[in-house]
């Protein structure tokens, strides 16, 4: 029950950050939210949860974001996960940026008690030409911490790659793709997330997605792949 309570607040943890930041900052607060309740033969749970704060000042554009999910099946934990990042980046001119992340994963099924990274990045801008298309790369290096759950510590240096697209199909459909791998002397990690967004009311949209992680080396007994397919609603302010 802690844990689903952790699950539900954290959205709120966001809106009160955004609520302290200067007016005169351009600011854009975002929460996503999904849940399936079902009762009867099998009571299931799910729930998965986002929230992202960014906040564009002169030169510095700030960002931090925050994903989860829960599923439980008869009174049983099936699936926890949280996920947190915080960026800053620096513009060093009007396409390109010096980036530096931090990134930290508690996923309680994966085997590891938590993996965290930390990367610094130049960042570009390309497609500034085409009006409904964006594309942003990254190229950095960086160290990825993890803690096994025998409370084995690990360090590597990491090479990590991302690159975003967003592709504006009309004036209420937006496409999008991420994409990034960060490679280590242990093991390295690939990340997908595919999704589409449809403007429902001026503030809120629905969003169809899908994240997939697969990681080289996980400890015994663990899936190399994870996939999350979900359908959520999208609320910014």
């Amino acid at each position: 029950m802690k844990h689903k309570k952790l699950l539900l607040a954290s959205p709120l943890l966001f809106i009160a950050m955004a609520a302290q930041a200067q007016e005169e900052d351009s600011i854009t607060r975002e929460i996503e939210l999904g849940a399936l309740f079902t009762s009867g033969n099998t009571d299931e749970e799910t729930l998965n949860f986002a929230a992202a704060l960014l906040i564009d000042r002169e030169d510095w554009n700030y960002g931090f974001t925050l994903d989860g999910l829960y599923a439980s099946s008869d009174g049983e934990v099936k699936g926890q996960r949280i996920v947190a990042v915080a960026s800053a980046n620096y513009e060093i001119t009007d396409y390109s940026f010096f980036q530096s992340r931090f990134s930290h994963e508690d996923d309680r099924f994966s085997g590891f008690d938590s993996q965290s990274n930390l990367t610094f990045s130049y960042g570009r801008e390309f497609l500034r030409g085409v009006e409904n298309m964006e594309l942003t790369t990254n190229t950095g290096i960086g160290m990825r911490y993890s803690r096994l759950e025998d409370g084995t510590d690990r360090e590597e240096p990491i090479l990590r790659l991302a690159g975003e697209y967003e592709w504006t199909l009309s004036d209420t459909a937006v496409f999008s793709q991420d994409l990034s791998a960060e490679a280590g002397s242990n093991s390295t990690i690939y990340r997908s997330l595919t999704g589409i967004e449809t403007q429902i009311m001026e503030n809120l949209s629905l969003r169809f997605s899908v994240k997939v992680k697969h990681q080289t080396e996980v400890p015994i007994n663990r899936e190399n792949t994870d996939t999350e397919t979900a359908v959520t609603f999208v609320m910014t302010f």
